[in-house]
Protein backbone atom coordinates (compact mmCIF):
# COMPACT_ATOMS: atom_id res chain seq x y z
CA UNK A 1 0.00 0.00 0.00
CA UNK A 2 1.28 3.35 -0.62
CA UNK A 3 -0.98 5.04 2.24
CA UNK A 4 1.03 6.38 4.98
CA UNK A 5 1.28 4.67 8.67
CA UNK A 6 -0.12 8.73 9.77
CA UNK A 7 -3.12 7.89 7.38
CA UNK A 8 -3.75 4.39 8.36
CA UNK A 9 -3.27 5.58 12.16
CA UNK A 10 -5.47 8.71 11.70
CA UNK A 11 -8.06 7.39 9.32
CA UNK A 12 -8.14 3.32 9.86
CA UNK A 13 -11.67 2.81 8.69
CA UNK A 14 -11.79 4.61 5.24
CA UNK A 15 -8.19 4.95 4.66
CA UNK A 16 -8.32 7.66 2.77
CA UNK A 17 -8.09 11.88 2.79
CA UNK A 18 -9.23 14.25 3.78
CA UNK A 19 -8.22 13.62 7.57
CA UNK A 20 -7.72 17.21 9.83
CA UNK A 21 -6.04 16.66 12.59
CA UNK A 22 -7.24 18.83 15.68
CA UNK A 23 -5.33 18.75 19.38
CA UNK A 24 -3.64 15.35 18.07
CA UNK A 25 -7.24 14.07 17.14
CA UNK A 26 -8.59 13.03 13.56
CA UNK A 27 -11.71 14.29 12.27
CA UNK A 28 -12.48 12.68 8.73
CA UNK A 29 -14.34 13.18 5.66
CA UNK A 30 -14.50 16.87 3.88
CA UNK A 31 -18.03 17.56 4.87
CA UNK A 32 -17.56 16.74 8.18
CA UNK A 33 -14.46 18.39 8.45
CA UNK A 34 -16.02 21.38 7.45
CA UNK A 35 -18.70 21.40 9.85
CA UNK A 36 -16.17 20.90 12.68
CA UNK A 37 -14.35 23.87 11.72
CA UNK A 38 -17.48 25.80 12.05
CA UNK A 39 -18.68 24.40 15.22
CA UNK A 40 -15.16 25.18 16.61
CA UNK A 41 -14.28 28.33 15.02
CA UNK A 42 -18.03 29.58 14.28
CA UNK A 43 -17.44 32.78 16.49
CA UNK A 44 -15.15 34.06 13.28
CA UNK A 45 -17.21 33.28 10.43
CA UNK A 46 -19.77 30.79 10.55
CA UNK A 47 -20.28 28.80 7.51
CA UNK A 48 -24.25 27.50 8.87
CA UNK A 49 -27.26 29.15 9.68
CA UNK A 50 -27.75 29.34 13.39
CA UNK A 51 -31.66 28.90 12.62
CA UNK A 52 -32.10 24.77 13.12
CA UNK A 53 -34.43 24.46 10.15
CA UNK A 54 -31.95 26.68 7.85
CA UNK A 55 -28.99 24.59 8.70
CA UNK A 56 -30.76 21.08 8.53
CA UNK A 57 -31.13 22.45 4.56
CA UNK A 58 -27.39 23.70 4.42
CA UNK A 59 -26.45 20.31 5.11
CA UNK A 60 -29.36 18.76 2.64
CA UNK A 61 -27.38 20.70 0.09
CA UNK A 62 -24.12 20.03 0.59
CA UNK A 63 -25.02 16.20 1.35
CA UNK A 64 -26.78 16.58 -1.96
CA UNK A 65 -23.64 18.07 -4.21
CA UNK A 66 -21.27 15.15 -2.33
CA UNK A 67 -23.36 12.77 -3.39
CA UNK A 68 -24.62 13.78 -6.63
CA UNK A 69 -22.19 16.26 -8.42
CA UNK A 70 -18.79 13.78 -8.33
CA UNK A 71 -20.31 10.93 -9.65
CA UNK A 72 -21.79 12.56 -12.98
CA UNK A 73 -18.93 14.89 -13.26
CA UNK A 74 -16.46 11.85 -13.69
CA UNK A 75 -19.05 10.21 -16.19
CA UNK A 76 -18.25 13.30 -18.07
CA UNK A 77 -14.78 13.31 -18.22
CA UNK A 78 -14.24 9.64 -17.83
CA UNK A 79 -16.14 7.84 -20.25
CA UNK A 80 -17.12 8.12 -24.15
CA UNK A 81 -20.41 7.90 -26.33
CA UNK A 82 -23.47 7.39 -24.66
CA UNK A 83 -22.18 6.57 -21.29
CA UNK A 84 -20.86 10.20 -21.50
CA UNK A 85 -23.82 11.64 -22.47
CA UNK A 86 -25.36 10.24 -19.79
CA UNK A 87 -23.54 12.03 -17.93
CA UNK A 88 -23.61 15.21 -19.45
CA UNK A 89 -26.97 15.25 -19.35
CA UNK A 90 -27.43 13.87 -15.06
CA UNK A 91 -24.13 16.84 -14.72
CA UNK A 92 -26.24 19.30 -16.30
CA UNK A 93 -29.70 18.61 -14.37
CA UNK A 94 -27.51 18.46 -10.85
CA UNK A 95 -26.05 21.76 -11.43
CA UNK A 96 -29.77 22.99 -12.48
CA UNK A 97 -31.70 21.23 -9.37
CA UNK A 98 -29.12 23.62 -7.63
CA UNK A 99 -29.64 26.69 -9.69
CA UNK A 100 -33.67 26.52 -8.66
CA UNK A 101 -32.13 26.48 -5.26
CA UNK A 102 -29.94 29.59 -5.63
CA UNK A 103 -32.23 30.97 -6.97
CA UNK A 104 -31.70 34.89 -6.94
CA UNK A 105 -29.21 34.63 -3.86
CA UNK A 106 -25.63 35.94 -4.59
CA UNK A 107 -25.01 32.37 -2.13
CA UNK A 108 -27.08 29.16 -1.18
CA UNK A 109 -27.37 30.86 2.37
CA UNK A 110 -28.16 34.48 1.00
CA UNK A 111 -25.51 37.23 1.70
CA UNK A 112 -22.86 35.40 2.71
CA UNK A 113 -20.46 32.37 1.30
CA UNK A 114 -21.14 29.23 3.66
CA UNK A 115 -21.67 25.47 3.88
CA UNK A 116 -23.31 24.61 0.54
CA UNK A 117 -21.44 27.00 -1.37
CA UNK A 118 -18.08 25.53 -0.07
CA UNK A 119 -18.95 21.99 -0.57
CA UNK A 120 -19.38 22.99 -4.29
CA UNK A 121 -16.49 24.90 -4.50
CA UNK A 122 -13.93 21.78 -5.25
CA UNK A 123 -16.67 20.69 -8.15
CA UNK A 124 -16.32 24.49 -9.56
CA UNK A 125 -12.70 24.46 -10.06
CA UNK A 126 -12.96 21.26 -12.56
CA UNK A 127 -15.77 23.15 -14.21
CA UNK A 128 -13.82 24.14 -17.75
CA UNK A 129 -12.26 20.56 -17.65
CA UNK A 130 -15.27 19.51 -17.40
CA UNK A 131 -16.78 21.27 -20.73
CA UNK A 132 -13.33 20.51 -23.09
CA UNK A 133 -14.13 16.42 -22.18
CA UNK A 134 -17.83 17.09 -22.06
CA UNK A 135 -18.02 19.37 -24.86
CA UNK A 136 -20.64 21.50 -22.75
CA UNK A 137 -21.51 25.00 -21.47
CA UNK A 138 -21.76 25.00 -18.20
CA UNK A 139 -21.93 28.97 -18.03
CA UNK A 140 -24.90 28.82 -21.27
CA UNK A 141 -27.00 25.92 -19.71
CA UNK A 142 -26.70 27.36 -15.54
CA UNK A 143 -25.30 31.02 -15.88
CA UNK A 144 -26.55 31.39 -12.16
CA UNK A 145 -24.18 28.36 -10.94
CA UNK A 146 -21.14 30.30 -12.81
CA UNK A 147 -22.01 33.75 -11.58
Amino acid sequence: SNKSPLLLEMNPINKQIPVLIHNGKPVCESLIIVQYIDEVWNDKSPLLPSDPYQRAQARFWADFVDKKVYGAARKVWSTKGEEQEAGKKEFLEILKTLEVELGDKPYFGGETFGYVDLSLITFYSWFHAYEVFGNINIEAECPKIIT
